[in-house]
């Protein structure tokens, strides 16, 4: 505790918040708001960030976030599982420009970050704590919101390509434009690489292709009537070590396409005060595994979700503005191996209502009400309410906060042939923040610190005693986020973050009641710096230390923590190409984040961006 003490206390005199000072978010609502009107605790990388980061996956950009624990089964695209303050990975609901993305084929609805690298993102938005007012089922932890870049004023293109260890080959472009009434824009990325071997102590590589490409066209036909068109789409084929028993060696291979599309037109009426949105969008998501490559799939899984979205937006003052939506949606499941197949699928109806109002200078207030009705189990009903208070316009804000949440029983869970329960109740959840964020010296500094709790009842699990799944767990999550953004000068940018997060079991009468919740470390803290010198080159390094934690609920296996140190250099060369390098793991530190998995040692990386 006095190691990390003093590592607080370092950071609270010398580190930040990922951009801070970006006045727009759209998370917590799911409209544009100012961030001075929201009550919630959020955080927002990027481009900037991003591009200077020179990060390949987007868990390591997330793991530099507060309230932020990943866990990685091995080489780059192995699965992947985000936790936001201390929830299963299963509660982080996931959106990839606009279209919810967790997986309806997997065991708990969860999304695999294992595919998902940086390419073309430009933009990710991290809400924490319960929020299903706004987005149903599987937003317990949070939200982590992914975006594409919106099209250009004009013609823009920028293309990158890297190389570094391991044989590794990162390449990317996009191209955008805007004419007439058209605004649009495409994006393609390549990476490869030989990988290392996923079990620890294994000799044999596992290599990793990943294929992603994303799509925009914007039509605007006059000052009220829009159409919007989406899509994005991943294909990746990995090598991995079998996690039947310890891992081990193995042949195994796993193959992913995923599909994203999103449909919407949009329209303003009574000169603008009431906007519509009416939006179709799909996932898809085929997952093929095989013991041997070259040969058929061995088993399969194949999970989509349809959905149609309204949402509209009243606005009868500047001080008031009040949404309704309504949302359909059919998720679907597929499994085929082993000599069986199963097949599920479900429909919910849901209805929310939100209203944002500001009573007086400084003050917002947001509450809302959501009714999902699930065609297995019923419906839920959640309710949620913030508020931000400034008296400097901005300057400070003192942020409030509760939230409910809900998730829904997965299709596996409920349908599996041999431990699926048609009687499974929806996980439920409570959350509270309070916090503040304080800006000093014309903005230069901006310090923010959340102090939270989230209460989880009816939370699925495996049920040993009768070989099914059940609503047999409790858990409780508290702590404390802290984050300082600080730029002395032009030149120099700090960003950092600290949480503490005490997970627990909360199970009466368990055998695991009061252990710690399973790889999910107590502490958590990291220091960016970059530094821009008068010639052009920029230098930069990140710093992270992860305290230690436990792989499993029954506490007996330990995970030690770690620091990790990477180090990065751009160099611009004229208007348009620069060249770029970085060293990641910079002192080859021995760590897992799952147990029985390897990571990479030191690895470096360099390459070449152009811009037109």
């Amino acid at each position: 505790m006095i190691k990390w003490g003093i590592s607080l206390a370092a950071l609270l005199i010398a580190a930040p918040a990922l951009a801070q000072d970006d006045e727009i978010v759209v998370t917590a609502s799911g409209i544009e708001q100012p961030r001075d009107e929201v009550g919630q605790a959020i955080t927002v990388i990027d481009a900037d960030t991003i591009k200077t980061r020179q990060a390949i996956d987007v868990v390591d950009l997330l793991a530099t976030t507060p309230g932020v624990r990943f866990n990685r089964t091995g080489s780059v695209g192995s699965a992947t599982g985000v936790s936001l303050r201390g929830a299963e990975t299963t509660q982080t609901l996931v959106l990839i420009d606009g279209v919810k993305v967790n997986d309806p084929s997997g065991i708990g609805d969860g999304y695999d970050f294992g595919p998902l690298l940086t390419g073309n993102i430009r933009r990710i938005e991290v809400l924490r704590g319960s929020n299903s007012v706004v987005y149903g089922s599987q937003a317990i932890g949070g939200v982590v919101n992914i975006m594409t870049g919106a099209p250009l004023e004009g013609f823009g293109a920028n293309a990158s390509a890297e190389y570094g260890y391991s044989d590794t080959v990162n390449a990317k472009a996009d191209v955008s434009a805007t004419s007439g009434i058209a605004s649009g824009g495409v994006g393609a990325a390549y990476f490869r690489t030989d990988g290392i071997s996923s079990a620890a102590g294994g000799t044999e590589r596992d290599g990793y292709e990943n294929i992603a490409t994303n799509a925009r066209l914007k039509l605007k036909f006059s000052d009220a009537l829009s159409l919007d068109l989406r899509g994005y789409y991943i294909h990746a084929d990995l090598d991995y070590d079998s996690f039947f028993g310890a891992p081990a060696d193995s042949s195994d291979v796993s193959k992913l396409d995923q599909y994203v599309g999103y449909a919407g037109l949009n329209l303003a009426l009574l000169d603008g005060k009431l906007t519509n949105r009416a939006a179709v969008t799909y996932l898809r998501n085929d997952r093929d595994y095989y013991f041997v490559r070259g040969t058929d799939p061995d088993y399969g899984y194949k999970g989509t979700n349809l959905r149609f979205e309204y949402e509209g937006v009243y606005a009868p003052v500047d001080a008031a503005r009040f949404i309704v939506g309504y949302e359909h949606e059919r998720p679907d499941y597929d499994f085929f191996g082993f000599g069986s197949a199963d097949a599920a699928r479900i429909n919910i109806d849901s209805v929310y209502g939100l209203a944002i109002l500001k009573p007086f200078a400084g003050l917002a207030i947001t509450g809302g009400v959501r009714h999902d009705d699930h065609s297995q189990f019923g419906g839920a009903t959640t309710f949620g309410t913030n508020a931000n208070y400034t008296p400097n316009a901005g300057a400070t804000n003192v942020r409030l906060s509760y939230g409910e949440g809900f998730k829904a029983p997965s299709l596996y869970q409920l349908y599996d042939t041999f431990s699926g329960n048609a009687a499974l109740r929806p996980e439920r959840s409570k959350s509270y923040d309070i916090g503040f964020d304080q800006s000093l010296d014309g903005g230069r500094a901006t310090v923010s610190l959340t102090a939270f709790r989230r209460d989880t009842r009816d939370q699925i699990n495996y049920d040993n005693a009768t070989f099914t799944y059940g609503n047999i767990d409790r858990t409780r999550a508290k702590g404390v986020e802290a984050s300082i953004a600080l730029r002395p000068v032009d030149a120099l940018t700090v960003t950092g973050s600290y949480s503490y997060i005490d997970a627990r079991d909360r199970s009466a009468g368990s055998a695991t009641f009061g252990n710690r919740l399973a790889r999910r470390a107590v502490n958590q803290v990291s220091v960016s710096a970059d530094y821009v010198w008068s010639f052009g080159l920029s230098t930069g390094a990140t710093i992270t230390m992860v305290g230690d934690s436990f792989d499993n609920a029954a506490n007996t296996r330990r995970l030690d923590g770690y620091a990790l140190a990477g180090i990065r250099a751009s160099l611009p060369i004229g208007e348009h190409l620069e060249v770029y390098g970085r060293i990641d793991n910079l002192f080859d530190e021995d760590y897992a984040t799952a147990f029985g998995y390897s990571t990479y040692g030191r690895s470096a990386y360099g390459g070449v961006r152009v811009r037109f």
